[in-house]
């Protein structure tokens, strides 16, 4: 079903070095309200869609969700290679480096590996569009956070790109719970049809 376009939703392209850095953005990888999270909770949320509107929003971000995990893998790996022994303990970043050298590990930045408890599919429709309006926001506030951290344009516009994403997915998500509570509202009657005496 899918097709992967061999480039970035958002080019990165880091010219400086910051293994202190990579180690806060990894958790918008693997972290509790990171990429990795989101993009399972919304392909696993789209079979208990009510609505093909809802279907489609629930499989277009999810899909989109990979692609901000592909960008912020990019990032650490941008951040992180080649950085030499020194550096490595100087940034804080030696306990990450033990585990996992500079290789992309889904983590938060307290270094807890991912866990499919950071995200929930309920199976209710309107349940389920209320986490992922609640997961969006505590998304953006993330990416802000991170933002305050650094100073680097080159790390800056894609974590600003990436937050805007995250407002979009908020006010799509905002839209498909309208759309199904009035589904859900709607006098669905159904009309059987007897057969003919003859």
């Amino acid at each position: 079903m899918w097709i992967y376009e061999k480039k970035q939703e958002f080019p990165i392209k880091i010219k400086q070095q910051n293994p202190a850095l990579a180690k806060l953005i990894i958790t918008q990888y693997g972290g509790p309200d990171g990429e990795l999270g989101a993009s399972l909770r919304y392909l696993s949320q789209r079979y208990s869609a009510v609505t093909p509107q809802s279907k489609a929003i629930l499989n277009d971000i999810g899909t989109e969700e990979l692609a901000h995990l592909e960008m912020i893998g990019s990032m650490c790996h941008q951040l992180s290679k080649d950085i030499d022994p020194a550096e490595i303990k100087a940034a804080g970043f030696d306990s990450y480096y033990v585990d996992h050298g500079t290789g992309v590990y889904p983590a938060s930045a307290a270094g807890v590996p991912f866990t499919a408890a950071y995200f929930q599919s309920k199976g209710d429709p309107l349940t389920d569009l209320y986490e992922n309006l609640a997961a969006e926001q505590k998304a953006r506030s993330t990416y802000e956070y991170l933002m305050r951290m650094t100073d680097d344009p080159d790390v800056l516009e894609p974590l600003r790109f990436l937050r805007e994403r995250e407002i979009v997915h908020f006010q799509r998500f905002g839209e498909a719970l309208e759309g199904v509570r009035q589904y859900l509202d709607s006098k669905r009657q159904f009309v059987v049809k007897m057969p003919e005496n003859k």
